[in-house]
C-alpha cells in the first residue's frame, strides 16, 4: 500500500500509512516547507468533521487504486484477503461445503472478532446486510462495485462512537470516484495455470461536467466478471495432500455402487453360509460386492477408511468442486448539482448482482430393497430365521447418475442515496436518505432428486444403486430432478442521517470544531423457505426444524458528538460520544478519547480509548429453531460405561439451536498506543499496540465445552432411556468475553532515484499477541492464536510486502504475503476404532506476486503479472469445520499459479 512517487509529502504520508494524526502533522511540517497551493478539506474515516487531508487523529490504512491494479484482483473480497488484520472472513472458497446457512456471503472480519463486529461502508454510509439468516450478520462483499473504487480507507481502532454498534472491530470505508470526467475502458483477464478458475472482466467509466465550471458533474461506472468453476481432478495439490490415507475415517461409507449395511444376523448368516467378496470371507456388516474395484476416482478401496475392509470409501475430494463458477455485475452512478457556491444537491445508485453456482459431491441417500433383487444374494435365504427374519436390505447410495449437486445463489443489491451538504457562515452540513436492499435467492438446480420418488425407483429395481441404471431408470432420475428456488429472504434498510461541524473558539494549536450528528433507520428482513422444500421431499435438503416464513422489523436511533481541540501546536485531543438505541434490545452511550503529541516534526506519539457496544441481530433474537449436528465428539457419561473406547461413545449428535429474544447487547472496551517516526524523507515507520475486550459476548456453548462438562450442562443433553444422548440443546446467550490484542507495524519507504529508475517499498504488518475466548463467565479463556479451535484459527503474524520499480513510462510491482503457521485442529475422531487424528502443526503460507505496466501512451496503459509466482499449494491441514478438504479455505488459495494481463483506456 503505497503512495505514488510525485505526489506532495502530505499525500504521500497520508497513503502510505495513513497514520492519522501523525502523518497530518508531519505532512503540515513538510507543507510549510515547500509552501504549496492550499488543500479541500475533506472528511476523513475515523472523524465528522472535515479538516486538510491526513489531519485525523486514528490510525487509517489506505488501499488506493493503483495498488490493486498492480496485483491484478477483481473484487472487493479479493482487495480485503491481502489486509493483515483481516481474519477469517467468508469467502467463495469455502463453497466446498455443502451447508446453506449464508453460503454465498463475502465478507470482511478485522482482527478475527467476527464479521459482526466489522462495519462495512460504502462512500461513508451504510449499506443493507445480507439478508440470509445466520450467525454472522454484514455487508456481502460483493455488492461492492468494485470497478467503481477509487480508494479502500481502513480505520482498525474500533469506532462505535462514530459509526454504531457493529464498529468493534473497526471500519472498512469503500469511496468510490465522484468527480470524474471523460470516458475510461477496461478489460482484464487471468488463466491458471493447470485450467480452471479462469476470469474475464470490462468495466467502463463514464462521466461529465465541471462542478467548478459548469455547476454538475455526472458519471457511471459498470462492472462485469465472469469466474469459471474449478474441480478437484484439475489440481494435483490434492493428490499430495495425501486425504485418504490421513484422514480415512473422515470420509463417507455412500458409495456407487453402494455399499450394503448388514445387521448382526444378516452378517453371521452369510458367513455361516460361506459367503465371499473376492475370495474372501467378510469380517465387517458393510459390504461392497464391487471392492476391492470400487469405482475412482472417487470411490476408493480403503480399508482403514469408513467403508472398512469390505466396503468401499468415498472421498469427497475425488467429486467434488473447490472454487465456484459465478457471474457478477455493478452499476454505480452519482450526480452532483452545484447550486451555489456554497451547495450541493447529489445522488447516487449502486446496483449489483452477483450469481455463483455451488456443486457439491454427488447426492447421497439411504435406501431399502429386498435382498432378492441383488443377485449376489439372491442365493441366500436372508429372510430366513437365522438371518434376522427380515429379507429387507439397507443401501448407502452415491447418486452419481443424478450428477453432482448444484445451487444457484443469486444475491441482489440496490442503494439509493439522495443528499444535500455545504458550508455557511463557517457551519459544514451534510443531509442524506438512504434506501438499501438486498435479496438473496437460493436455487437447487441439480443433483437434487425428490425424495419419496426416488425411494420408489430404488425398491422398484428402475434405478440401479450397483451400475448403470436402464434409460427407462436415467429417465425416472430426469424427471425427478429438483428446480426450485428454496429459500428467498431479502432485507433493507432505510435511514435519514445528518451532521454539521462548526468552530467553537481558538486554541494555541488553533480553532477547536465541534460536530454534532445524527440517524434514524429501520431494519427489516424477510425469509421465506419454499413449499417444496418444508415438504421434506428433497432428498439432501430436508426441511429445517421451525423453518417458517418469518418477517421482523426494528427501528434504530443514534446520536453522536465529536469535539477537536488542538490544545498546542504539538498536542491535539479529538473527544467524542455516541449514544444508540435499538428498538426492543434497549440503548447504550459509546464515548472515545484519542491523542495525539509530536515533540518534534519526525516523532509522533498517539493513544486512544473507547467504548462500544454491539445490538444482538434479529437472527440471534428471533431466528426459528435448526437442527444440525457435532463434529464428532465424545460422550463422557457414556464413555465412562464402556472404557473410554471412542469407538463406541463418540459420534456427531444431534443438536437443536435456539435464538433468544431476551438477549442483552455485548459491550466492549478497546484502546490504543502508538508511535509514528521519520528518521529521513524516503523512510516512515509507524507501530501500534492495539487492545480490545468484549463482555456479554453473544454466543452458544461450545458443544466441545459442553460435553467436556457434563454435569454442569446435563439439562442441554437429552438422553434416551438407555442414557445415550438423544439431542443438544444450544442457546443464544449472553456469556463469556473476548480478547484481542497485537500490534500493527508498517514501514514504508518512498524511495530513491538511481541511474536505473526509483525503487521504493512497504511492509504492513500484524503481530498478534493475544486472541481468546471465555465461554462463560468465570470460566477459563480458550486460545485460538495459533491454533484451530472450533471454527478458525488467527495466525500471530501476518504480512504483505511490496516492493516497486519504476522508470519512464514502465513500472514493476513484486509483492508477498504471508501467514505464520499454527497447531491444527487434531480432534477428530475415528469411531471406527476409537483413535483420534495424528497431530499436525500447518505450516506458513507464503504467496509471491509480480507484475509489470507500461505506459504506452497518455490515455493506454497494458499491465501483465503472475499471481502465485512459485505456484505455492495450500497446506495441509485436519480441519473438519469447512468440510473434509484437507486444507482451510479460509486463506488459502487453491487456484495455483495464475497470469492475468489488463488493458486500460482512457478519453479525457
Amino acid at each position: 500500500m503505497r503512495a505514488a512517487p510525485n505526489i506532495t509529502m502530505l499525500r504521500a504520508v497520508r497513503l502510505a500509512l495513513s497514520v492519522g494524526a501523525a502523518a497530518g502533522l508531519i505532512g503540515q511540517a513538510a507543507a510549510q516547507d515547500s509552501a504549496p497551493a492550499p488543500m479541500a478539506r475533506v472528511e476523513i474515516t475515523g472523524s465528522a468533521i472535515k479538516r486538510i487531508e491526513s489531519e485525523t487523529a486514528l490510525p487509517v490504512q489506505v488501499i488506493t487504486r493503483d495498488e490493486i491494479d498492480k496485483v491484478g484482483v477483481t473484487t472487493a473480497a479479493e482487495i480485503l484477503q491481502r489486509l493483515s488484520a483481516n481474519v477469517g472472513g467468508l469467502t467463495d472458497a469455502g463453497s466446498i461445503s455443502d451447508g446453506k446457512d449464508q453460503r454465498g456471503f463475502n465478507s470482511a472480519n478485522l482482527r478475527g472478532i467476527g464479521t459482526s463486529s466489522t462495519l462495512v461502508l460504502l462512500n461513508g454510509r451504510r449499506m443493507a446486510n445480507f439478508a440470509s439468516p445466520g450467525d454472522d450478520t454484514g455487508v456481502d462483499l460483493n455488492n461492492i462495485p468494485a470497478g467503481a473504487i477509487a480508494r479502500v480507507e481502513v480505520l482498525l481502532d474500533g469506532a462505535s462512537a462514530l459509526y454504531g454498534t457493529d464498529a468493534i472491530g473497526g471500519v472498512i470505508n469503500f469511496i468510490t470516484r465522484k468527480d470524474f470526467q471523460g470516458v475510461e475502458l477496461n478489460a482484464y483477464g487471468l488463466k491458471t495455470k493447470e485450467g480452471g478458475a479462469g476470469k474475464r472482466t470490462a468495466s467502463i467509466s463514464a462521466g461529465h461536467g465541471d462542478l467548478a465550471k459548469d455547476g454538475y458533474n455526472i458519471f457511471a461506472v459498470a462492472d462485469f466478471q465472469r469466474t469459471d468453476r474449478l474441480s478437484t481432478s484439475q489440481r494435483s495439490f490434492i493428490d499430495d495432500l495425501h486425504i485418504a490415507e490421513r484422514l480415512p475415517h473422515l470420509l463417507s461409507g455412500f458409495t456407487s455402487p453402494a455399499n450394503i449395511r448388514l445387521t448382526g444376523d444378516q452378517r453371521d448368516y452369510l458367513q455361516s453360509q460361506g459367503f465371499t467378496i473376492n475370495g474372501k470371507p467378510i469380517t465387517n456388516r458393510l459390504i461392497n460386492l464391487s471392492q476391492p474395484g470400487c469405482s475412482a476416482p472417487a470411490n476408493v478401496y480403503l480399508p482403514n477408511g469408513t467403508g472398512g475392509v469390505d466396503g468401499c470409501t468415498y472421498n469427497y475430494m475425488g467429486d467434488t468442486e473447490l472454487y465456484p463458477k459465478s457471474e457478477k455485475a455493478n452499476v454505480l452512478s452519482r450526480g452532483v448539482l452545484q447550486i451555489n457556491p456554497e451547495n450541493q444537491l447529489y445522488a447516487e445508485v449502486a446496483l449489483s448482482r452477483s450469481k455463483t453456482w455451488y456443486v457439491a459431491s454427488s447426492a447421497r441417500t439411504t435406501a431399502y430393497i429386498d435382498y432378492s433383487k441383488i443377485p449376489a444374494l439372491a442365493g441366500y435365504d436372508l429372510a430366513s430365521d437365522e438371518a434376522g427374519g427380515d429379507g429387507e436390505i439397507e443401501l448407502r447410495v452415491r447418486l452419481n447418475e443424478a450428477g453432482r449437486r448444484t445451487s444457484e445463489l443469486i444475491s441482489e443489491s440496490q442503494r439509493y442515496v439522495v443528499g444535500w451538504s455545504g458550508s455557511r457562515n463557517g457551519w459544514d452540513y451534510d443531509i442524506g436518505l438512504n434506501h438499501s436492499v438486498n435479496v438473496v435467492r437460493d436455487r437447487d438446480t441439480h443433483g437434487y432428486l425428490l425424495y419419496n420418488e426416488l425411494q420408489e425407483g430404488i425398491a422398484s429395481g428402475l434405478i440401479n444403486p450397483f451400475g448403470p441404471s436402464s434409460q427407462a431408470g436415467r429417465d425416472l432420475i430426469n424427471s425427478i430432478q429438483v428446480n426450485d428456488e428454496v429459500r428467498h429472504a431479502r432485507g433493507t434498510m432505510d435511514s435519514v442521517d445528518f451532521k454539521l461541524s462548526h468552530a467553537v473558539g481558538a486554541l494555541a494549536g488553533g480553532d477547536a470544531m465541534l460536530a454534532v450528528g445524527g440517524e434514524v433507520r429501520r431494519e427489516k428482513t424477510e425469509y421465506n423457505p419454499s413449499a417444496l422444500l418444508m415438504s421434506d421431499n428433497i432428498n439432501n435438503d430436508a426441511a429445517p426444524d421451525g423453518g417458517q416464513a418469518t418477517s421482523y422489523s426494528r427501528k434504530i436511533q443514534a446520536l453522536y458528538g465529536e469535539l477537536l481541540l488542538p490544545v498546542t501546536k504539538q498536542l491535539e485531543a479529538q473527544l467524542s460520544a455516541r449514544y444508540d438505541h435499538y428498538e426492543v434490545v434497549g440503548g447504550a452511550a459509546s464515548p472515545k478519547v484519542g491523542l495525539s503529541y509530536m515533540p518534534t516534526k519526525s516523532m509522533l506519539f498517539r493513544a486512544s480509548v473507547g467504548r462500544g457496544f454491539r445490538a444482538p441481530s434479529m437472527t440471534d433474537l428471533y431466528r426459528p429453531t435448526q437442527v444440525s449436528a457435532t463434529a464428532t465428539l465424545p460422550d463422557p457419561v457414556y464413555c465412562a460405561t464402556v472404557d473410554n473406547n471412542y469407538a463406541d461413545c463418540a459420534d456427531n449428535w444431534e443438536t437443536h439451536r435456539h435464538s433468544n429474544a431476551n438477549l442483552k447487547p455485548e459491550k466492549s472496551r478497546q484502546f490504543s498506543l502508538g508511535m509514528v517516526l521519520q528518521p529521513s524523507k524516503q523512510v516512515l515507520l509507524s507501530l501500534d499496540y492495539w487492545n480490545i475486550k468484549r463482555t456479554d459476548l453473544i454466543a452458544e456453548v461450545g458443544d466441545d465445552i459442553l460435553l467436556a462438562n457434563p454435569a454442569k450442562y446435563a439439562s442441554l443433553v437429552h438422553r434416551d432411556e438407555d442414557g445415550y444422548i438423544d439431542y443438544i440443546d444450544l442457546y443464544k446467550e449472553n456469556r463469556g468475553a473476548q480478547k484481542a490484542a497485537g500490534l500493527d507495524l508498517t514501514i514504508d519507504y518512498k524511495g530513491v532515484q538511481t541511474w536505473a529508475g526509483r525503487f521504493g517499498g512497504r511492509l504492513s504488518g500484524t503481530y498478534v499477541t493475544d486472541s481468546k475466548i471465555q465461554n462463560e463467565k468465570g470460566a477459563a479463556y480458550v486460545s485460538n492464536l495459533g491454533r484451530f479451535v472450533t471454527d478458525g484459527v488467527v495466525q500471530r503474524w501476518r504480512h504483505t510486502i511490496t516492493l516497486d520499480w519504476d522508470n519512464g513510462p514502465f513500472a514493476a510491482s513484486l509483492s508477498n504475503t504471508f501467514s505464520s503457521g499454527y497447531e491444527d485442529q487434531n480432534s477428530a475422531i475415528n469411531i471406527d476404532d476409537g483413535s483420534v487424528v495424528a497431530a499436525n502443526r500447518v505450516s506458513s503460507y507464503s504467496l509471491w506476486d509480480l507484475s509489470g505496466s507500461w505506459q504506452a501512451s497518455k490515455g493506454l496503459k497494458l499491465r501483465a503479472g503472475v499471481q502465485n509466482l512459485f505456484d505455492k499449494a495450500p497446506p495441509f491441514s485436519n480441519q473438519a469445520y469447512h468440510f473434509i478438504s484437507g486444507y482451510d479455505p479460509t486463506y488459502t488459495d487453491v487456484r495455483g499459479r495464475r497470469f492475468f494481463a489488463s488493458v486500460n483506456y482512457a478519453f479525457k
